[in-house]
């Protein structure tokens, strides 16, 4: 009887009770649970309302509101070899600088190098996306007060463009028509577009001013000279916008303190720079150098061409956002005023080097032309710009620097880290 009665005991105390075919919950335990969700409610409310107090709720960021004296630069194709230069510059003249890049032909490494240099709030933020998406880019235009746009996203090689024409027109011409609705639709009114001497094609006359015929005879150069035509006929019914092209030669060279260099991709050696493709012989990557073309009528054979050094250009590119007006176009020629053979810049860079790279000659490359240097005259005197850095061999010695100290480049992009 006595274990009986303890147990109808605790199942009283512990269950509910049934009476007319229903079920009615103990009131201590009701009370319980009652309390405990007043208890946790009360936490939650006074989580959101110290939440709410702080400075930081609901603040937009740095990047999306607009500052008194802070210029904020869309810097497309920023982890590129030119791109990134440009960003350190701009970052070290204090603008605020929005990188986006897809990474195709980039390196995340120099991004995050930069993001080490100027880890501050609101200086620099990257942003993984692809031109050719016109929801990401109205979405990325949507998020940011973007003062200006340095477009420098663009593949870039003369003979890859013959062999792949359609990826040429697609990711420069199309991709730059993507940038430009996104950039009316939001009311961005300054563009520094980067060019080339390509869109001159092979002229009668040297030196090339700006007024010398666009005639471009290769992929890579009409593409260049459509997306110049879609932004001059842009401005005609957008009289507030500033744009700036520049048009320049074969770029050379790396940052000076040797914190970022030209790192292109393996599969891509072959239709690289001739300064890359000099070190990598003089590395031993590849079995001596290929220069394509020796019956040219040059002194030598071999084509000629202006060689700028990258820092010069990156000032070139600054100084014509500085000097960017609402109403005006400025197109302008950046190159040294000086064109130098392919033997010459192969003779440099065995001294830069100090290696005797071995030299292989073979057939023209489709798409090359014979001799190309500028005249700088009308950006000197309109834009005060002047190249410093005109001595080949010390801008290739400066280059191989940073080759010899990178033997791997930028090293392995983890593209899930950069979204």
């Amino acid at each position: 009887m006595l274990g009986l009665t303890r147990a109808r005991n605790q199942s009283r105390n512990g269950r509910s009770l049934p009476v007319a075919g229903m079920d009615f919950a103990d009131p201590k335990r009701k009370g319980n649970v009652v309390g405990k969700i007043v208890v946790a409610a009360g936490l939650i409310a006074f989580c959101l309302i110290m939440i709410k107090q702080s400075p930081t709720f609901n603040s937009p960021s740095q990047f999306s509101r607009r500052e008194m004296g802070v210029t904020h630069v869309l810097v497309t194709g920023g982890a590129g070899f030119i791109g990134s230069h440009a960003a350190l510059r701009l970052l070290k003249d204090s603008y605020r600088v929005t990188i986006v890049d897809n990474l195709s032909r980039g390196n995340l490494a120099a991004v995050k190098i930069l993001q080490q240099m100027f880890p501050e709030p609101g200086r620099l933020q990257f942003v993984y996306a692809d031109l050719g998406d016109a929801n990401a880019v109205n979405k990325l235009f949507s998020e940011n007060a973007f003062d200006a746009v340095m477009h420098f996203a663009a593949v870039a090689y003369v003979g890859e463009s013959t062999l792949d024409p359609l990826r040429y027109y697609h990711n420069i011409t199309s991709n730059t028509l993507v940038v430009l609705k996104a950039m009316v639709k939001h009311e961005v009114q300054t563009l520094i577009y980067s060019s080339t001497c390509a869109t001159y094609g092979e002229p009668e006359k040297m030196p090339i001013t700006e007024e010398t015929p666009q005639v471009p005879i290769n992929p890579y150069g009409k593409a260049k000279k459509m997306s110049e035509d879609i932004i001059l006929d842009l401005t005609k019914p957008n009289t507030d916008m500033a744009v700036m092209i520049l048009r320049y030669f074969n770029v050379i060279g790396s940052d000076p303190d040797g914190r970022l260099g030209e790192a292109p991709r393996p599969e891509l050696r072959e239709h690289g720079r001739i300064s890359g493709a000099c070190f990598d012989a003089a590395r031993g990557i590849t079995n001596g150098l290929k220069v394509r073309g020796t019956d040219y009528k040059t002194t030598d054979g071999t084509c000629i061409r202006d060689y700028i050094d990258v820092t010069d250009l990156v000032d070139a590119h600054v100084k014509a956002l500085e000097k960017a007006r609402p109403g005006k176009v400025g197109i302008y020629n950046v190159g040294t005023g000086k064109g130098s053979s392919v033997k010459e810049f192969v003779e440099a860079c065995k001294k830069a080097t100090g290696v005797d790279i071995k030299v292989e000659y073979l057939p023209r490359r489709p798409g090359d032309y014979a001799e190309v240097f500028s005249d700088p005259t009308k950006i000197r005197e309109e834009l005060n710009w002047t190249a410093r850095h005109v001595d080949l061999e010390q801008s290739l010695q400066t280059a191989w620097r940073w080759q010899k100290a990178h033997r791997n480049g930028y090293g392995p992009s983890v593209l899930a880290t950069a979204i």
